[in-house]
C-alpha cells in the first residue's frame, strides 16, 4: 500500500518542485480535478431532487460523470491502438505522451495502475462499458438498469461484465488507490484542495491580491472571466471604474488611457473619454454564455497529436469553459474553431475608452435560481464605476436538468418571475444609473435532435459505431444527461420541454414590459437561434455545425460569432441608447496608446 502511495506522491513532489507558483498551481488544479473525479467513483451519491451536493467534491462531479468519462478515455485508448495498429499498451503510453509534459506523470501513475486491466479487457474484445462496470467507474443503483454507450455484446452485457469482474478480482493495485479515503487527505494537498474548492463555489479569481475582483492571472476565474486587472495590488484600481483625476498620473481603470498631453496639458483620459458615455458589459449566465467546449481532437483518434492537448490544463482551470471566445465577452482571437465576434469588442470597437471593461459572470449549470447566489460576485460600485449593459440569458437550465422525472424538476413560471425580479432588484442596488438590462428568452431545444440524432458523434466516426441518440440515452440512463426534455426520442417530451421553455421566456418578456427600476432600463429579446441557422445557410453552412460536436448541446464558437451580430443589428435599431454613442477620438486612441491596448 505504501509502494502505491508513494508513486502517487512523487508524482505531485515533481510538480512542486518546478520554477513558477502559477504554473505549478495550474498543472496541481487539473491533477486534483482528476483525482476528485475519480475519487468520486467510490463515495459520492448520485443527487436527487433538491438534495444537496456532498461538500466534499467539487460541483458537477458523480458518478455518472465518472462513468462518461472512463468510457471516453477507454474508447480514446481502444482506438488509437485500431488506428495505429499498436498494442493496447502502447496505445495508453502513446496518450500520456500526448498529454502536456508536466502532466505527464500523474497520466502515467494512472496508466501503472489501470493500464495493465484495460489491456487485458480489450484484448479479451471487451469494450468500453464493460471495462468501465469492471473497474467500478461505472455503477448500477439498485433497480436501475445498466448503462452503456455501445451495443452490448453478442453473450449480453451483465454477461460479459461479470466475466470482467472475475477478472479484476485479482487486481489489488485497484484496490488500494480507490481505498484513500480522499486525496484532499494529503497534508501536501490540504489547502490546495481547499483554495480549489473556494474558486470553484465562490467564481471569484484565485489569484487576486487586492480582493477587487479582478486578477492578473487568466484562468481560474481571472481574466478570461473579467478584464485584467493593471495593479493587483491597489483595489482602488480595476477595469470599469471611472478615472480618478482623469488619470493625469496613473491608470485607475486599466483602459491604457492616462498622462496628460504635453501640448496643452489636458489629460488624455478627459480629452478622449469624457462624456463619451462609457459603458461595460456584464453576462449573467450558464455553461452557454461561459462558452462550455469540450474540444473534439480530445477524442478524435485520426486526428489526435501532442498538439491536440496543448490547451488540457487552461481548458480544465477554466472548468471546460471559453468565455476569452465568448458571444458577449470574448476578448481573444478563437483557437477552437470559428472565429471571435463579441458585445464587449463591438462595444470597445464603438468607444475604446471601454477597454477591458467586461465580465463574464457565468456558470456551468447556471439557472434563474442559482444565479441569485452567483450575482453576489458582480464588481460594480455605484458611486465610482462607470454603468453597465447587464446582459441576462440562462437558455435553457431552467428546463434541463438530468432527472427521469424532468418535467416535474422544471422551473416554474411563478419561480422564474420570483427569482428574476430578485436578481434584478439585486443589481438595482449595484448598478450604477445609466445602465441597461438586456433579458434573453430561453432557446428552443428542439433544433438539438432535429439535427443531430442520427450523425455520428465524433467518438463514433473510426467505426461508425456512437451516434448523438446513443450518447444521448447512455447521460440519460445514468442522470447526467445536460436535458432530459430535449435530448430524447420521446418527441412529446420534446414538445413540452419547448412549451415550458416558451412560458418562461414570456415571464421574462412580461417582465421587461411592467418592471420599472431606478438605476437601469430593461428590454427583452427571443435567443436568436433562428435567425443564426437562417444566416448560416445563406454561408452555405449546415444546421449541424452550429452545435458543439462533443457534448451535442451546446453553441457552437459558430453560433456564437452569428449571435453576435444578430444580437448587436437589433440592439442598433431598437435600442441606441444602450450601445452609446461612437467616440470620434478611437482613432487618435489607437495611434497614441497602441501598446496599452492588449487584454
Amino acid at each position: 500500500m505504501e509502494v502505491q502511495r508513494d508513486k502517487v506522491l512523487t508524482a505531485f513532489s515533481a510538480l512542486f518542485r518546478m520554477k513558477g507558483s502559477r504554473q505549478t498551481f495550474l498543472n496541481l488544479f487539473c491533477i486534483l480535478w482528476l483525482l476528485l473525479l475519480l475519487k468520486a467513483a467510490s463515495s459520492s451519491p448520485l443527487p436527487h431532487g433538491k438534495d444537496p451536493r456532498p461538500p466534499s467534491l467539487p460541483f458537477g462531479l458523480y458518478k455518472g460523470h465518472t462513468c462518461v468519462g472512463c468510457v471516453l478515455v477507454v474508447s480514446v485508448i481502444e482506438q488509437l491502438a485500431q488506428w495505429h495498429n499498436s498494442t493496447v499498451k502502447a496505445a495508453v503510453e502513446r496518450l500520456c505522451d500526448y498529454i502536456p509534459e508536466k502532466l505527464q506523470g500523474f497520466c502515467y501513475v494512472l496508466a501503472e495502475l489501470y493500464g495493465p486491466h484495460i489491456a487485458e479487457l480489450i484484448d479479451r474484445e471487451m469494450n468500453a462499458d464493460v471495462v468501465c462496470h469492471s473497474l467500478r467507474l461505472c455503477k448500477q443503483d439498485p433497480g436501475q438498469p445498466l448503462c452503456h454507450l455501445y451495443s452490448p455484446p453478442k453473450v449480453g452485457l451483465n454477461t460479459a461484465i461479470r466475466k470482467a469482474k472475475r477478472i479484476m478480482k485479482t487486481s489489488k493495485d485497484l484496490k488500494i488507490f480507490m481505498g484513500f479515503s480522499s486525496v484532499c487527505a494529503f497534508p501536501l494537498l490540504a489547502d490546495l484542495c481547499e483554495k480549489i474548492k473556494h474558486v470553484l463555489r465562490n467564481k471569484l479569481p484565485f489569484e487576486d491580491f487586492d480582493g477587487d475582483k479582478f486578477s492578473t492571472f487568466p484562468t481560474l476565474r481571472g481574466y478570461h472571466w473579467r478584464g485584467r486587472d493593471c495593479n493587483d495590488k491597489n483595489t482602488t484600481v480595476y477595469p470599469g471604474r471611472r478615472p480618478d483625476n482623469w488619470d493625469a498620473k496613473s491608470d485607475s481603470n486599466c483602459n491604457g488611457i492616462w498622462g496628460v498631453d504635453p501640448k496643452d496639458g489636458i489629460p488624455y483620459e478627459e480629452k478622449f473619454c469624457k462624456g463619451a458615455d462609457s459603458k461595460g458589459v456584464v453576462l449573467l449566465g450558464d455553461s452557454a454564455g461561459a462558452h462550455f467546449h469540450i474540444p473534439p481532437e480530445w477524442m478524435t483518434v485520426t486526428q489526435m497529436s501532442a498538439k491536440s492537448f496543448a490547451n488540457l490544463p487552461t481548458a480544465f482551470s477554466d472548468e471546460l469553459d471559453w468565455p476569452q471566445f465568448s458571444e458577449i465577452t470574448g476578448f481573444l482571437n478563437s483557437t477552437i474553431g470559428g472565429w471571435t465576434d463579441s458585445l464587449y469588442l463591438r462595444l470597445r470597437k464603438r468607444n475604446r475608452c471601454n477597454h477591458r471593461d467586461l465580465q463574464n459572470i457565468s456558470q456551468n449549470g447556471g439557472s434563474s435560481g442559482n444565479l441569485l447566489s452567483l450575482i453576489k460576485s458582480l464588481a460594480r460600485n455605484q458611486l465610482l464605476d462607470n454603468p453597465a449593459i447587464v446582459i441576462y440569458a440562462t437558455i435553457g437550465n431552467d428546463v434541463c436538468n438530468g432527472e427521469r422525472n424532468t418535467l416535474a424538476h422544471m422551473t416554474t413560471p411563478k419561480e422564474m418571475l420570483s427569482n428574476v425580479v430578485q436578481a434584478l432588484r439585486y443589481l438595482d442596488s449595484h448598478l450604477p444609473n445609466g445602465s441597461h438590462v438586456i433579458l434573453t428568452g430561453l432557446v428552443d431545444g428542439r433544433f438539438l435532435w432535429d439535427n443531430l440524432h442520427d450523425r455520428y458523434h465524433p467518438l463514433g466516426q473510426l467505426n461508425k459505431d456512437v451516434t448523438y441518440s446513443q450518447l444521448y440515452s447512455f447521460l440519460d440512463c445514468l442522470q447526467v444527461s445536460p436535458c432530459s426534455g430535449w435530448l430524447t426520442p420521446n418527441e412529446t417530451l420534446r414538445n413540452l420541454t419547448s412549451e415550458r421553455a416558451l412560458q418562461l421566456s414570456n415571464v421574462l418578456k412580461e417582465i421587461a414590459r411592467s418592471e420599472k427600476f431606478v438605476n437601469f432600463d430593461i428590454f427583452y429579446m427571443d435567443f436568436p437561434l433562428r435567425k443564426t441557422a437562417e444566416e448560416w445557410r445563406k454561408m452555405g453552412g449546415e444546421p449541424w455545425q452550429l452545435i458543439e460536436p462533443v457534448d451535442g448541446f451546446h453553441p457552437s464558437q459558430i453560433a456564437a460569432a452569428l449571435g453576435t451580430g444578430i444580437t448587436w443589428q437589433k440592439a442598433l435599431h431598437e435600442w441606441p441608447q444602450v450601445l452609446g454613442k461612437e467616440n470620434p477620438f478611437n482613432d487618435q486612441i489607437e495611434a497614441i496608446f497602441k501598446d496599452q491596448g492588449g487584454h
